[in-house]
């Protein structure tokens, strides 16, 4: 027997021996979660020639699908338990008065993406939306992402039909294309209105209002646990200008949090940190100075000043122009603003804790 024999048969057996769908789920993350074994396996391809590629990769292949089909078969097998256990156990009572319809209202995410837009709206942000699903150009190359960047791997992004070998269509991993195409229009508008044409070979470097715009929406990568879900929320900013400084992004998101946790004491952090398509780069913690998470630094968003190259692919000449980006999880924003602890809770549709928030 080979190791991805033994490795579906321990899988196997685990999820065999996982006796809730919450077991179920923790054993699955051991062979097919980021940090898997399988996954683990995977990601030694790359040190493999071209032709022990296509060997060890298809038989990894063939071992995942047989992984997959054990865990949907026990994953069957315990809601068809947990069905019986259920028929078992209610009676109905067919002289009990019928449940009356009760008033609905905005999902508690829905409530913060509109506190999102309320807040950054009082600062002169516009709003972006844009397509779900995305070209690799906006959603990698303009953003100064290089091809072996971990978000282009196939384990951290949904590719679609569509598109060619060399330009694929995938679900947007984040929110930032719409920073690219926003620009890029609000470029093109300018440049008519001087008489330079909407396309030029040269950066644009005339004058021009600022550009300042938030992009929230729905995301999507191949992750799902406690804070994390394989559909997401992001909101990304973008503020370019002429004088636009990394002071500006401070004062901004500092103003944004004190206001969105209703709590002018909350302090704030940033870290060095690296993204392709800023540079310097900050993560931002948050700290309450009170409750149960009082002392605790918290992530929030990631930030810093827009790469020239970013700018560049905007239309922009990067030599005039300057500015900031950030983006942040509306969904942890959330979490935190109620007390929840498991994302998971927000898409189960479970009416009884959705209720609570109306």
């Amino acid at each position: 027997m080979n190791d991805l024999d033994s490795l579906v048969e321990s899988a196997a057996r685990l999820f065999a021996q996982s006796n809730t769908p919450a077991e179920l789920e923790n054993a699955k993350a051991q062979f097919l979660g980021k940090s898997g074994r399988l996954t683990e396996l995977m990601k030694g391809l790359a040190q493999l020639s071209v032709e022990e590629k296509k060997t060890r990769g298809a038989a990894i292949n063939a071992a995942k699908q047989a992984i997959e089909a054990a865990l949907q078969a026990r994953r069957q097998a315990l809601a068809e338990a947990q069905l019986q256990a259920q028929l078992q156990a209610e009676a109905l009572d067919v002289s009990l008065p019928g449940r009356q319809r009760g008033a609905g209202g905005l999902h508690p995410v829905s409530r913060t993406l509109e506190r999102i837009q309320a807040i950054f709206g009082s600062m002169g942000f516009d709003v972006a939306d844009g397509p779900e699903i995305e070209t690799d150009w906006f959603n990698f190359t303009a953003l100064n992402t290089p091809q072996d960047h971990p978000a282009r791997s196939m384990h951290d992004t949904f590719y679609v039909e569509g598109g060619t070998e060399n330009a694929p269509h995938l679900l947007r991993t984040h929110t930032s294309p719409m920073q690219i195409r926003y620009a890029v229009q609000h470029v093109k508008k300018h440049r008519a209105a001087q008489g330079l044409g909407e396309d030029g070979g040269e950066p644009f470097a005339g004058p021009m209002p600022e550009i300042r715009v938030i992009a929230p929406g729905r995301t999507y990568r191949v992750d799902s646990d406690a804070t994390h879900s394989p559909m997401f929320h992001q909101c990304e900013g973008l503020w370019i200008g002429e004088n636009v400084s990394f002071k500006d992004l401070k004062v901004v998101f500092t103003d944004f949090c004190r206001a969105f946790f209703e709590n002018d004491d909350l302090v704030l952090r940033f870290r060095p940190s690296f993204f392709p398509f800023t540079e310097p780069s900050a993560e931002i913690d948050i700290q309450f100075p009170t409750g149960p998470l009082a002392g605790r630094w918290l992530e929030v968003a990631g930030s810093g000043q827009v790469h020239p190259t970013v700018v560049r692919n905007m239309g922009l000449d990067p030599e005039k122009f300057i500015g900031f980006a950030f983006g942040m999880g509306p969904d942890r924003l959330t979490m935190l603003r109620y007390g929840v602890n498991d994302l998971r809770l927000f898409f189960d549709g479970d009416i009884r804790f959705l209720s609570q928030f109306q």
